[in-house]
């Protein structure tokens, strides 16, 4: 019998036996939030079009070939997210968050959605997860943002990740910087693709996104942003230098780094990595301090950045990064007769009751299958019930490595009793005895 279907094409399915990994990576970016001052906010997985398109920018890519937009029954154009930084900033705004206290700080995980050709590293159905910041211009937050990021890049022990940092500048000195760029690219006027030719006039600084190969040869020589920052952008970005320098931050300055979102103002930056291949920015985040206003809201200073979960797992495979799996089963009771299983029905809800991981036969398999069974899931312990062990009230706990076996009694303690049991051998374990 052949399946009626299988996944979408640039979809994966996160199997039991991989979920683990998901699990402890997420676990450690939550705990790196927490320590940060960040709280999780979860927004809708599609919104109106308009959020996306005025939010992300009509210009970019993302908008213009890449998003999965559809008409609802009722008439409404409504996109399944793209990114996380423009449903965050709406829920913010729309809920009124920022009356509680500047600055505002929010985390998230979410899954993302962008017709792109699936590679390595690129799925048409990605996950994220986010640090976003409403309500301070100062530069120590840029840096602060920066390290949040690179503590969780060191808590997973991740190498050969190189940080690379750039300003864009603000409107005022951006439209300098735009000028210069028409003017340069109104050279190559009939080399450019049929999408750069549109953005010349619109937004030229999408030209230097664009993937295709000659159009990016043409942008190597381009005037550089960098040098056409006003007296504030420049003094804000040489701030955020000092900050991360006293740190102990590593960085490299990439002027060619623009970001392929229009809402970044100022500080924008990357973590780059060669290990993954041509896509090879992990973690990508920058300044926005527009976004909000540009949603309808007052002007609001603000930054963020998202990482792509599969992209750190494919890194932290291709470094060899062992991930720890997630404990295994701590008892299991196999059971001989009806009374037997009976008893161990009961007995396991005791151990789960107690905080600790029991499992027993809900197959019917017999002794022999049972004991290969709990051999297979690496039960630490395992314990065998028949009629003497019911009539008598008593059983033996195995350690299922060293082949151990101590006496415990069947009654109300029995949790109790083998929590001790647990425990001593697992101070053993940590003392090397």
């Amino acid at each position: 019998m052949s399946l009626i279907t299988k996944k979408i094409k640039g979809t994966e399915d996160v199997l039991p036996k991989e979920s683990f990994k998901w699990q402890f990576v997420e676990k450690i970016m939550r705990n790196e939030a927490e320590n940060y001052g960040f709280k999780e906010i979860r927004t809708p997985v599609f919104e109106h079009t308009e959020l996306f398109a005025r939010g992300v920018g009509q210009t970019t890519d993302v908008v213009q070939k890449e998003m999965y937009t559809f008409d609802t029954k009722g008439g409404e154009s409504v996109t399944l997210r793209p990114e996380g930084t423009a449903g965050a900033a709406r829920a913010v705004l729309e809920h009124a968050v920022l009356n509680d206290g500047l600055p505002v700080k929010v985390s998230y995980f979410v899954s993302c959605y962008r017709y792109e050709k699936p590679q390595a590293g690129r799925l048409r159905e990605f996950h994220q997860f986010g640090l976003e910041e409403y309500g301070t211009a100062d530069p120590v937050a840029d840096a602060e943002l920066i390290c949040a990021a690179q503590s969780i890049f060191d808590r997973l022990q991740i190498k050969e990740l190189h940080l690379e940092i750039n300003s864009i500048g603000c409107p005022k000195c951006r439209a300098e910087y735009h000028k210069a760029l028409r003017e340069y690219f109104e050279k190559y006027k009939d080399k450019l693709c049929d999408t750069c030719l549109s953005r010349l006039e619109k937004n030229p600084m999408r030209i230097l996104d664009c993937k295709s190969p000659e159009d990016k040869k043409i942008a190597e020589n381009a005037p550089k942003v960098i040098d056409y920052l006003c007296e504030d952008c420049n003094e804000h970005f040489e701030k955020v230098k000092t900050y991360l320098d006293g740190a102990g931050v590593k960085y490299i300055v990439n002027p060619s780094i623009v970001r392929g979102l229009d809402y970044y103002t100022k500080t924008v930056f990357e973590f780059v990595t060669d290990y993954i291949g041509s896509q090879g920015t992990v973690c990508g985040g920058g300044r926005y301090d527009g976004l909000i206003e540009e949603l309808g809201g007052q002007h609001v200073p603000s930054l963020g950045f998202a990482m792509g979960i599969e992209r750190l797992l494919m890194l932290m495979d291709n470094q060899g990064i062992e991930i720890p799996k997630s404990d295994t089963c701590d008892l299991y009771i196999a059971g001989l007769g009806d009374k037997a299983k009976l008893k161990a029905f009961e007995l396991i809800k005791q151990i789960r009751e107690s905080g600790l991981k029991g499992e027993t036969d809900v197959v019917g398999r017999g002794l022999r299958a049972q004991m290969k069974y709990a051999d297979k899931i690496g039960a630490k312990f395992s314990m065998v019930l028949g009629d003497n062990e019911i009539e008598e009230s008593k059983a033996k706990i195995k350690n299922m490595e060293t082949g151990e076996q101590v006496e415990i009694s069947l009654t109300e303690s029995f949790a109790q009793e083998f929590f001790q049991v647990y425990t001593q051998n697992r101070n053993r374990l940590i003392a090397g005895v």
